[in-house]
């Protein structure tokens, strides 16, 4: 299972949110070259860079400074947060990101997005769908999390039949920066229906138990935030616990 320290850029440094919450901001690197470079150091392969300013505003914000970092440190590089356009996807790959991550359009115009899976291929793209539970449902949840779709998490993945996209990342907001674990169970269903794509858990994780369970669940990859910035485990031990 792949390890992916996240850094969320706000304002050109690293933070994290509260559920989402973009009132609920708690800033911990001013440095987000040197976070980066020390993931490398620890041993990180991969890094998953959001550019929230971008997500929060619908447009590219940050997408200059991530393609300084991704030509700054041998480390490969997971990115979006205000992807709207085949422009942007083809800025950031061409920066020297080495996928994409397409959120709130890959629910509501999976038509256009499996046009870009087509285009640039299944392998740089990242589907990211960001849940909310309503009841016994999940609803994906849009624009930064502040608006809800007018469907349900399996009524999304079912725009991308089997063949057409490869990587998943789902996030539980309700989760997202609680250091409460992921939702395994969740995880899991997605694992079980859709076992054409590469699941990548995200929200919560708090401990190393958390990325075991996640691996245990068939999870391809786990983003890892405020844990590491926490010192609750190294990038390291991270490594050693899913090897």
């Amino acid at each position: 299972m792949i390890v992916y320290p996240a850094i969320d850029l706000k304002d050109g440094v690293c933070v994290r949110l509260m559920h989402g919450r973009f009132d609920a901001v708690t800033r911990y690197d001013e440095h987000p070259a040197a976070r980066l470079a020390a993931f490398a150091a620890e041993g990180a392969d991969w890094a998953h860079i959001v550019d929230l300013d971008g997500a929060e505003a619908g447009r590219a914000a940050q997408h200059a400074l991530i393609g300084e970092l991704a030509r700054a440190v041998d480390i490969r590089i997971q990115c979006g947060g205000g992807v709207r356009s085949a422009e942007d996807v083809s800025a950031l790959l061409e920066a020297g990101v080495e996928r994409v991550v397409v959120g709130s359009l890959a629910v509501s115009q999976p038509e256009t997005v499996r046009g870009w899976l087509e285009r640039f291929g299944a392998d740089r793209l990242t589907l990211a769908i960001d849940v909310k539970a309503d009841g016994d449902r999940w609803i994906p949840a849009l624009k930064g999390w502040t608006e809800a779709a007018g469907c349900d998490l399996w009524q999304a993945l079912d725009q991308y039949p089997e063949g057409t996209a490869r990587h998943l990342l789902v996030t539980d907001v309700g989760r997202d920066g609680a250091l409460t674990g992921p939702n395994i169970n969740l995880l899991s269903e997605i694992v079980r229906r859709r076992p054409d794509l590469k699941v990548q858990a995200s929200g919560g994780v708090a401990q190393l138990t958390d990325l075991a369970a996640a691996a245990a669940a068939g999870c391809d990859g786990a983003i890892v935030g405020r844990a590491l910035y926490e010192g609750r485990f190294t990038v390291a031990e991270a490594l050693e616990a899913t090897a």
